[in-house]
């Protein structure tokens, strides 16, 4: 069976759209990812008011879009922000606590997905438990919970 480049070798595209499709939503300097670490892309669905995940952290970096609706995303040492159905955000993991991916709204389902990268032999989230929680107190953001 040929290939494709020698199939098309010589003949215009179809279309244009091509050179208009992409639409960068983020870009972020590379963050450190663990050696040996594979790849994980997951899709979360909080229904209305739901608060999400507890406090937890991730072994490596995440990148997220939202779907559908909104979120509070709250990392240690930043404050809380929504993220709308369209945006996108990151987190770094590591040693940092995401203490908020809740549904912003209690009318509407949030809907995100999330690709991460995560740290051979450790789970792809851990939760943080109260004691660490007052111990790293000072470490997050003025005026959040």
């Amino acid at each position: 069976m040929p290939d494709i480049e020698s199939r098309t070798a010589g003949q215009q595209p179809r279309s244009n759209a091509w050179q208009s499709a992409i639409t960068v939503v983020q870009e972020a300097e590379p963050p450190f990812i663990p050696a040996g670490a594979h790849a994980m892309t997951i899709i979360v669905e909080f229904p209305p008011g739901d608060p999400g995940t507890p406090p937890h952290r991730h072994s490596g970096p995440a990148f997220g879009y939202v779907l559908d609706g909104e979120m509070v995303f709250e990392l240690e040492g930043e404050p809380a922000r929504v993220v709308r159905a369209g945006e996108a955000f990151w987190e770094p993991g590591g040693d940092v606590i995401h203490y908020q991916d809740g549904n912003n709204r209690d009318d509407v389902p949030v809907r995100f997905t999330v690709t991460m990268f995560c740290e051979p032999g450790k789970p792809m989230l851990t939760l943080v438990d109260a004691e660490e929680l007052v111990q790293r107190e000072n470490r997050r953001a003025p005026g959040t919970n």
